[in-house]
């Protein structure tokens, strides 16, 4: 990785960067909480994956991960800094390749990944949130496997 540059005051702005409980994760988790919903918070959803959900649903298999714009690169809000440029190309492209990682690891465990972006309406994203947990919740005589197994073959279906 590229060396990265910086001055006193960039490094004390970029030092208070919240990396956990973000504006948009703790309104998420208050809505949620709120609908009755119950969970777990900065947990690995994989024994030995070094990567943590922001918010885990364990019974229904459901890692939800609220992604900042910048340093996930958003599609709509993200922005390519002049300042030490290829450094953060790379930083913010290792970034998008860990989550497309992450995201199929958990697939392939059984796992559903939900992303959230910064920028999007916590109300909108915890409604989508809830009505995913609530379908892949298992219910009586139904394990958790086999929820999430019902659950990806109707999509698949179609």
């Amino acid at each position: 990785m590229p060396t990265l540059e910086t001055t006193p005051k960039i490094r004390a702005r970029m030092s208070k960067q919240r990396s956990h409980d973000t504006s948009i994760e703790i309104t998420l988790r208050r809505i949620l909480h709120a609908a009755g919903f119950r969970y777990r918070v900065h947990r690995k959803p994989l024994k030995g994956m070094r990567r943590e959900a922001d918010i885990l649903f364990g019974p229904a298999r459901i890692a939800v991960f609220v992604d900042g714009c910048f340093w996930h690169g958003c599609p709509e809000h993200a922005t390519w800094p002049k300042n030490n440029a290829g450094f953060w190309r790379e930083k913010i492209e290792k970034n998008r390749a860990r989550d497309l990682d992450t995201d199929a690891r958990l697939a392939a465990a059984g796992w559903l990944s939900v992303r959230v972006w910064e920028h999007e309406s916590a109300v909108e994203a915890a409604e989508r949130i809830a009505a995913l947990v609530r379908e892949r919740r298992p219910g009586p005589g139904r394990s958790t496997a086999e929820a999430a197994t019902e659950y990806t073959a109707r999509l698949v279906a179609g």
